[in-house]
């Protein structure tokens, strides 16, 4: 089954997507979110687009948001970047340790951007996110994110737009410290991948048909996501820019020059 698809409009989104997106017209497309289904309402696949920087934030932990009384709501993610335009940058972490203080005084002044450590990224590169972890995406990069399904973003530093920040509940949440480089990798063009094992979902990606061990392990519902080729899920044809969803993997047709990603949920 096809995922139905949500577009954004950004102020710091695009006006011309990359393919295999169509713009709309006079519109500035900051995000295409794919709705989960009924069966998987854990996780968010979405593209990001963007042409100018994001806020400065933080996403808290499912622990903690438990612990305030609002359920569940913690959210962790990785990003796939797809495309990138020469210098683009991620800012994940920080470049040395910064107590909480400091860091309310660097979001009040503007100086957290420079407090953060700078990726320069390009197609391939993949990075997981950890609750906890102070980020922000640079323009210029257009990217695939897979998270659990959570809206609650505090916002540290957001370049003196006219959005509300959420200095106290960021700062009770957010890590002080570096990124952890095992959670970046540089994907080569060919190969199958297994990015991300847990806590909350599981992420492969499979170029051609994946192995037949692999295949006999993965169960339960899933969300594939086209990269290139095309594939059959559920009887249906998926191609890149869409995302659709099967019951188990007995329903997903896998082509010799195709690739994709594989999400599933864990726990």
């Amino acid at each position: 089954m096809l995922l139905p698809t949500r577009t954004v409009e950004k102020p710091w989104g695009r006006d011309r997507l990359p393919a295999p997106f169509e713009t709309p017209q006079d519109k500035r497309i900051g995000e295409i979110w794919f709705e989960p289904p009924a069966q998987i309402p854990q996780l968010l696949v979405k593209y990001i687009f963007t042409s100018d920087k994001l806020s400065v934030q933080v996403h808290p932990s499912d622990e903690q948001t438990l612990a305030e009384g609002i359920g569940r709501q913690g959210k962790e993610e990785c990003w796939l970047v797809v495309d990138a335009e020469p210098g683009a940058m991620l800012g994940i972490g920080f470049s040395a340790s910064v107590d909480p203080a400091a860091m309310r005084k660097a979001a009040l002044d503007g100086s957290i951007e420079d407090m953060l450590a700078w990726h320069e990224v390009r197609r391939g590169d993949f990075f997981y996110i950890p609750a906890n972890t102070v980020h922000a995406i640079g323009g210029g990069v257009s990217i695939i994110e897979i998270q659990q399904n959570s809206d609650i973003t505090y916002r540290l530093y957001d370049y003196g737009r006219p959005r509300e920040l959420h200095l106290d509940r960021a700062i009770a949440v957010a890590s002080g410290e570096a990124y952890d480089p095992a959670l970046h990798r540089r994907l080569p063009e060919g190969g199958n991948a297994s990015l991300v094992t847990g806590p909350h979902f599981r992420l492969d990606r499979i170029v051609g048909a994946p192995p037949q061990d692999w295949a006999e392990t993965c169960s339960g519902p899933l969300l594939a996501i086209p990269l290139a080729g095309h594939m059959i899920v559920d009887g249906e044809m998926a191609a890149p820019g869409e995302c659709a969803f099967a019951s188990s993997i007995a329903e997903v047709g896998f082509t010799p020059e195709g690739s994709c990603l594989i999400a599933r949920p864990l726990g």
